[in-house]
């Protein structure tokens, strides 16, 4: 698996924004859509973890900490750290639940509490996550979990727009047509939002006919929300370990 993962985070940012060639949003990552449909198991069994980043421990699982989305991370999940050392931190206060075909090309483990996703840890499909592995990406479409400022899951592009200025919405086909935005005043190269119409799969952005393959637009919907929030590992992200 280390062989494939090691350079994980370039094949997101590569096949989720092509390289980043066309699109003005640093990365393009999201999800599993309403359609998709993933099948829930127990993770394996905790191992021994290898060397890490340190990980200041929080002072509660259920302090205001861990409602924050940052650059770091999604409440005590932070990017960087081992899957064992999470699982540490958690404890028996949450369940750990591989989601098989979480989106094209993507896997992920759901970090469940009181029978609610948290958030997901996201990873290359049929390659499964050892507890030794680095958590390169997390996503969540809970609206519990926001930023600083106040934006997360369900947040109206409207007020978004009012925190971090001019909004700029994105999809490209060969993306599978996923939708981000991206601000003026944009929080952090590693977060990124996804976005969706109301309750339903439609585009936000009011957008130029004929569709191109990369489509761009700064008119949206009054029912345009943010349905995801996505963290990833930036340059300073620890290397994978390598196979045994």
């Amino acid at each position: 698996m280390r062989q494939l993962k090691i350079p994980l985070i370039t094949f997101i940012f590569c096949l989720l924004v092509s390289c980043e060639n066309n699109s003005p949003n640093p990365t393009d990552t999201s999800p599993v859509s309403s359609q998709d449909a993933p099948s829930a198991q127990p993770s394996s069994p905790d191992t021994s973890p290898g060397e890490s980043p340190t990980v200041d421990p929080p002072e509660s699982t259920q302090s205001v900490q861990t409602q924050r989305i940052s650059t770091k991370g999604i409440g005590v999940a932070q990017v960087g750290m081992t899957l064992v050392e999470l699982k540490e931190l958690l404890a028996d206060q949450a369940e750990f639940q591989v989601m098989s075909t979480f989106m094209v090309d993507f896997d992920a483990i759901a970090i469940v509490q009181e029978g609610k996703p948290q958030y997901y840890i996201l990873y290359p499909a049929g390659i499964p996550m050892s507890d030794d592995d680095i958590i390169e990406a997390l996503v969540t479409d809970n609206p519990n979990y926001q930023t600083a400022d106040g934006v997360g899951s369900g947040t109206p592009l409207k007020q978004a727009e009012e925190v971090y200025g001019e909004a700029t919405l994105t999809y490209n086909t060969v993306n599978e047509s996923r939708e981000y935005v991206k601000f003026a005043q944009h929080p952090s190269p590693d977060i990124t939002f996804r976005l969706g119409a109301a309750n339903d799969d439609s585009l936000a952005g009011v957008y130029p006919s004929p569709q191109k393959e990369f489509n761009q637009t700064k008119e949206y919907k009054d029912t345009a929300t943010i349905r995801f929030v996505e963290v990833y590992c930036g340059k300073d992200c620890p290397v994978q370990p390598l196979p045994n």
